[in-house]
């Protein structure tokens, strides 16, 4: 599923200045509250990540473990995802249970995880 992308430079500094950040050493997760009633995502691989090819990979590694725990009816939230220098090193199902345990630590719904099975 495609969702709306963070597109705008300010849009990103918001999510910065006002977002709430998780962290690991394979990725670094951003989010913040919007009005606008639908999530967006963005997501940023700088230099220090590597060349045009690592970056390139580190956002598909990323875009696929999203896909596959971002709830469509999660609501109205910004979401940035930042890779690190091991995210174009990971396989998806690495980064995905990288990205589950930073979803939970910020109270966003898993798809892969249903409300039944989780545990508090």
């Amino acid at each position: 599923m495609r969702y709306r992308t963070i597109c705008k430079n300010k849009e990103f500094s918001r999510v910065y200045a006002r977002g709430k950040s998780y962290v690991h050493p394979q990725l670094v997760l951003y989010v913040a509250k919007n009005r606008l009633g639908h999530t967006r995502i963005g997501l940023t691989a700088t230099k220090k990540v590597g060349g045009a090819v690592q970056r390139n990979r580190a956002r598909r590694v990323m875009r696929a473990a999203l896909s596959e725990h971002l709830a469509p009816d999660v609501g109205g939230y910004d979401i940035i995802l930042v890779a690190r220098a091991l995210t174009p090193k990971l396989k998806s199902t690495q980064l995905s249970r990288t990205l589950a345990r930073l979803m939970r630590a910020a109270g966003l719904p898993d798809r892969a995880r249903p409300a039944e099975q989780a545990r508090p």
